[in-house]
Order: C-alpha cells, then sequence, then structure tokens
C-alpha cells in the first residue's frame, strides 16, 4: 500500500492471489470471476485496477497407487487436489510420486507462523515410513 500508513487513504494497493483448483479449467474461470469483480468495482468506485499473471503452474497428477497407499497408511484420510511445485510435483512428471499433507491448524504455509500439532506430524512420520517400508520389501 502506498504511502504505507495503515490510517491513510492508498493511493496504489498491490494484491497477490494464489488460485488452486483441481483442473485447469477451474482455475481460469476463477480467475476471470474474480478480475471481473475487480474491474466492475473499480468501474463503480472510480479507480484503476490492473491484472497481471505472474506466474502460472498447471495442476500436478501423482500417482493414484502411490496416493492411495499413503492415504491409506494415513488412516484412510482424503485425497486432496494440490497445485504443488515442490520435489514431488517435480517429480511426478518422471517416476511415481504423491505427498502426504500435516494437518495446519492456521493454513499459513512457508512462513514462520506455519504451525502442525506434534501429534500429526507424528502421525505423518508413521505413514510415510510405512508406505516406504512396503515400497522397499517388494
Amino acid at each position: 500500500m502506498i504511502p504505507g500508513g495503515t490510517n491513510a487513504i492508498a493511493s496504489a494497493v498491490d494484491g497477490w492471489l494464489d488460485v488452486r483448483a483441481p483442473d485447469d479449467a477451474a482455475v481460469t474461470a476463477v480467475v476471470a470471476k474474480i478480475t471481473a469483480a475487480a474491474e466492475s468495482s473499480a468501474l463503480t468506485h472510480g479507480v484503476d485496477v490492473k491484472v497481471s499473471a505472474e506466474s502460472y503452474t498447471p495442476g500436478v497428477h501423482f500417482d493414484c497407487t502411490l496416493r492411495d497407499r499413503v492415504a491409506a497408511a494415513a488412516g484412510g484420510l482424503p485425497a486432496l487436489p494440490t497445485g504443488a511445485g515442490h520435489d514431488a510435483g517435480i517429480l511426478s512428471a518422471r517416476v511415481p510420486a504423491a505427498m502426504l499433507f500435516v494437518r495446519n491448524p492456521t493454513g499459513v504455509s512457508h512462513s514462520p507462523s506455519e504451525f502442525a500439532e506434534a501429534a500429526d506430524c507424528v502421525t505423518g512420520v508413521r505413514a510415510l515410513g510405512a508406505v516406504l517400508e512396503e515400497l522397499a520389501c517388494r
């Protein structure tokens, strides 16, 4: 926000939006709706709005068998879609890959404020250990 004061009327505001969905068409549709709403509001209030794409990563499709093994080992937790650009997302183009997400009550990610209960972390480690042991012993 420019000039940066919490009690000032801003002359400019920058925002960043991370949109994720199970498929690329859904991402495109959500971004189009949000852009249309922002442009309509800007017109109503006599301000300018500029929307630009900073980056785009297509959806990552993990190995279904491995994903299901991880979910079963974690107690039958649901499989969640991800736009993950993590190692597993990169590797999935070449080798079977999956990810296990540990519950995070705050929803904050990749930040010092990220938090998970120790019991949830232990559940995740045990699930990954079980799957790795199963794969190593086959």
